[in-house]
C-alpha cells in the first residue's frame, strides 16, 4: 500500500511541476508575443528591408531637424531684429552687426 502512495506523490509532485512549468512557459510565449520579437526576427532575415526602413528613418529625421533648425534660427533672428531696434547702447550695436553679416551672407555676398 505505501508503494501505491508514493506513486501518487510522486505522480501528484510531477503534475504541480508540469502545471507550474506550462503556466511559465505561457508567460513566456505571451511576452514575447507583446514585444513582436518575432516580427524583428524577420526583419533581420531580410537585410534590403531592414536598410530601405533605416534609409527612410534617417531621411525623415533629417528633414525634421532642417525644418526645426530653420525656424530655430529665424526666431532668433526675429528677437535679434527686435533688440537691434531698441538701440541698447552695447548690446544693440552687436546686435545689428549680428544681423548684416546674416543678411548679407543670405543674399549671398561676401563680406
Amino acid at each position: 500500500m505505501s508503494i501505491v502512495s508514493d506513486k501518487d506523490n510522486n505522480l501528484n509532485a510531477l503534475q504541480k511541476s508540469l502545471a507550474a512549468l506550462d503556466k511559465r512557459m505561457q508567460h513566456i510565449a505571451s511576452e514575447m508575443e507583446r514585444t513582436h520579437i518575432a516580427e524583428y526576427v524577420d526583419l533581420l532575415n531580410k537585410p534590403f528591408s531592414l536598410i530601405w526602413r533605416n534609409l527612410l528613418a534617417g531621411t525623415a529625421r533629417g528633414v525634421g531637424i532642417a525644418i526645426g533648425f530653420t525656424f530655430f534660427a529665424a526666431t532668433i533672428l526675429y528677437v535679434l531684429r527686435i533688440l537691434g531696434a531698441l538701440n541698447l547702447p552695447i548690446i544693440g550695436d552687436y546686435i545689428a552687426d549680428i544681423v548684416r553679416i546674416v543678411q548679407i551672407q543670405l543674399e549671398g555676398k561676401t563680406y
